[in-house]
């Protein structure tokens, strides 16, 4: 993972899951290569910009803390996402500020209270070996620098000029509530006629669970089924999905697409996620409760807005709350 350059971090211990991420590849879906990136990417993009990197700079995306990692040479990094306990060296430290980490010194990340995913940018940017363009790890195609192991050394960029421009006023990402469910705000369709007017009802009235199957392709989902309207084949020729996509399989069950998601898919979306409302999805673990608000075509942003206007696609019925 070395790409030539002399390596600056050391991993001690990688945690659950500890992998290299930047804003993914974007523009190669006719390739059948899915754009993947940071599944919270509000928290990647402030971990960047509090060291003074540029946004699309990669970094370490962690879950449920457990991350160990020595420093081989002085370097300033910042820590976002789902906040725990941090320590470098003997001291203390805070998620999403700045702060130095010297030569020697190891940085622990502690499991988070709530949240599921971490990110941890280092002044410079990580300069494993690009993958398409990108140094993102893609789980479902398996591109990209793999998962990180103990032993594992990383190099820098060092593709900065000058001194960091330092984002001295962060605004934190999201996080799942302390208590109740979360709620994520859905645009209508593309595919909301093919499913029974009672399945739009149970959607927006019913609490669903993240199971234990969830993760970076998507969140699955235990909660009421949806059924498909009457006569509605439970599949449809293969049509191109993109995140926030809430996919029904032939369980009924949604499944919530992220970073990782498949490029196309054969079964029927009832609904988009707003982008703006991802980085909540995508801190979301087993166990946690989430809610599904309908909104307007109007107040999409990002990947969710112009696929559900270009489809033309409207709920059947009033929107309500």
């Amino acid at each position: 993972m070395t790409a030539g350059r002399e390596p600056v971090l050391e991993v001690l211990e990688p945690g659950l899951l500890a992998i290299v991420q930047d804003l993914g590849r974007p523009g190669l879906g006719a390739m059948g290569v899915g754009r993947a990136g940071a599944a919270d990417e509000g928290s990647f993009r402030l971990a960047n910009r509090l060291v003074g990197n540029a946004e699309l700079a990669a970094a370490i995306e962690f879950v449920l803390g457990g991350l160990a990692i020595r420093f081989r040479r002085t370097a300033t990094v910042a820590l976002t996402g789902a906040p725990a306990d941090v320590r470098a060296g003997e001291r203390a430290a805070a998620f999403n500020a700045p702060f130095s980490v010297r030569a020697g010194e190891v940085l622990r990340v502690a499991r988070p209270a709530r949240g599921l995913r971490g990110y941890l940018a280092v002044r410079g940017g990580l300069g494993v070996t690009p993958v398409l363009g990108s140094r993102s790890w893609d789980s479902l195609a398996g591109i990209g620098p793999p998962p990180l192991r103990a032993g594992d050394l990383l190099p820098l960029a060092d593709d900065h000029d000058g001194e960091p421009f330092v984002d001295v006023a962060p605004v934190r990402a999201p996080l799942p509530p302390l208590s109740g469910a979360a709620t994520l705000r859905v645009l209508p369709g593309p595919r909301a006629d093919r499913f029974a007017a009672s399945a739009l009802d149970r959607l927006f009235v019913s609490a669903y669970e993240v199971t234990a199957d969830s993760d970076r392709v998507g969140l699955r989902l235990a909660g009421p089924p949806l059924p498909a309207a009457p006569g509605v084949a439970a599949e449809l020729p293969p049509e191109g999905m993109v995140t926030g996509a809430l996919q029904v399989p032939p369980s009924g069950r949604p499944v919530l697409f992220l970073a990782d998601h498949p490029v196309t898919g054969g079964y029927p979306v009832v609904g988009v996620v707003l982008t703006a409302d991802l980085p909540l999805a995508a801190q979301l673990r087993p166990g946690d409760e989430v809610r599904f608000r309908p909104t307007a075509p109007a107040a999409g942003v990002g990947g969710g807005g112009p696929v559900a206007a270009a489809s033309g696609a409207r709920w059947r019925r009033p929107l309500r709350g």
